[in-house]
């Protein structure tokens, strides 16, 4: 028998993606894994359990994950599901680390190898492995089928015998990976589109897809970009600057989309309620960083509010799950891609090299602690819970405050004596 990976069943509510898909599953057994699918993992996503047996994979139960040596999902392990796994099994998923240092002190005191997708560093060997990439692709394109869907008006112009339908005018905030799909989506759809981003390099990626840039290029906006291709957090100076024309021009839009996210951080708020109150009745506002708190004033977690002028904000959780299907095969491809690099091709056995660089950038916890440098809190908390409970002290204080005298220790009969204690880790 082979090492084991297991594909679970996703937990979280709202969670419909799965972390394999057929192509995958028979790929990783072509590896020399034996690949166990739970039950109904990948319903969801449009994938029936016939479709992974006949790539290879048994059909399994939630217990298998007891036996598993590697573990493939797409959220984070919930404590329940890591008191079934077994110590020293690795685990790959996006684990959603920021603000949640129980969480992650969970994954090492659970033993497991914890790897999170998200952490994957841009480089050209990773590309393939880029689920922020992946995922918000599609979210883009969601973002903008979901505008179309509230808006009570047809997207492209049409000139028709009976008069002229005018295009809709849609303006994305947030040129990244998801900006740029939503703004070729609009595109195909007939809206004029426009787009802002504070990374000089976005101007050139918008005005490509057919799109007009709108920013105040000063010398700020012309230093805003990491090393790593992440925008950087503007002045409170800048911020004003470019509220200022985003506000004369978001009044004139039918849809915004926002996507502006910066890791580890909570969601910059990019539209004010007083711009909100600037549009026109039946304008649409989709929020893409709802989960971090939102860029628009107003927007909640899983709603579409509307608002006393008639404006709609979406901001729907999960969008990459709105299109699971699709979002399903990307990730698992995703996963596929950084388990291959993992395994010795020679003897198919799976193999942490942990002076990987793909490794050191993703490894959360390892050996029963938080390895990351980023999450020296987690390590902390992961820490304190394994110190060992004090002892108790050999004699009780009287309520005078004089110490008890202390008791002998009762002789055991040597059978009990020798009884293994239960309950206990090995």
């Amino acid at each position: 028998m082979g090492q084991v990976i297991f594909i679970p069943k996703e937990v979280e509510a709202g969670e419909p993606r799965v972390g394999a898909s057929p192509e995958t599953a028979k790929r990783l057994a072509g590896l020399g894994f034996d690949v166990v699918v739970e039950a109904g993992a990948g319903l969801a996503s449009r994938i029936t359990d016939e479709e992974f047996a006949k790539a290879g994979a048994r059909i399994g139960s939630a217990s298998d994950a007891g036996g598993a040596d590697l573990v493939l999902k797409v959220r984070r392990p919930n404590d329940e599901e890591l008191k079934g796994y077994k110590r020293g099994a690795a685990v790959i998923a996006t684990m959603d680390p920021y603000g949640n240092d129980a969480a992650i002190a969970a994954l090492a005191r659970a033993g497991v190898t914890a790897f999170a997708m998200e952490f994957m560093p841009r480089i050209s060997r990773a590309q393939v492995m880029d689920v922020l990439s992946s995922q918000a692709n599609l979210a883009g394109y969601q973002a903008v089928i979901d505008g179309a869907a509230e808006y009570d008006r047809a997207l492209p112009m049409m000139m028709t015998a009976a008069g002229t339908v005018p295009a809709a005018k849609v303006f994305v905030m947030g040129a990244g990976v998801a900006g740029l799909q939503a703004i070729a989506t609009a595109r195909r759809l007939g809206a004029v589109v426009t787009a802002t981003d504070v990374r000089p390099a976005a101007k050139e990626q918008v005005a490509s897809l057919g799109a007009k840039f709108v920013a105040v290029e000063d010398e700020e906006f012309k230093a805003a970009e990491t090393a790593g291709g992440y925008a950087k957090e503007m002045s409170k100076e800048y911020q004003a600057k470019q509220a200022a024309l985003v506000a004369e021009h978001i009044a004139k839009q039918d849809i915004v989309i926002t996507t502006a996210l910066i890791p580890g951080r909570p969601a910059p708020k990019l539209v004010s309620a007083e711009m909100v109150a600037s549009m026109k009745p039946g304008s649409v506002l989709v929020d893409l960083a709802v989960e971090r708190g939102g860029n628009v004033d107003g927007a909640e977690a899983g709603r579409v509010v509307t608002t006393a002028n008639g404006v709609k904000i979406v901001g729907h959780l999960n969008v990459p799950g709105r299109i699971a299907a699709s979002a399903s095969l990307l990730y698992a491809k995703n996963l596929y891609a950084f388990v291959e690099t993992m395994v010795d091709k020679a003897s198919k056995t799976f193999s942490i090299n942990r002076d990987d660089e793909l490794v050191k950038a993703t490894m959360l916890t390892d050996g029963g602690k938080v390895v990351h440098p980023a999450f020296a809190a987690a390590a902390a908390v992961a820490a304190q819970a394994a110190e060992p409970t004090p002892a108790a002290p050999d004699s009780e204080p009287l309520a005078d405050g004089e110490p008890a005298p202390k008791k002998a220790a009762p002789k055991r009969p040597a059978k009990k004596a020798e009884k293994p204690a239960t309950g206990g880790d090995a």
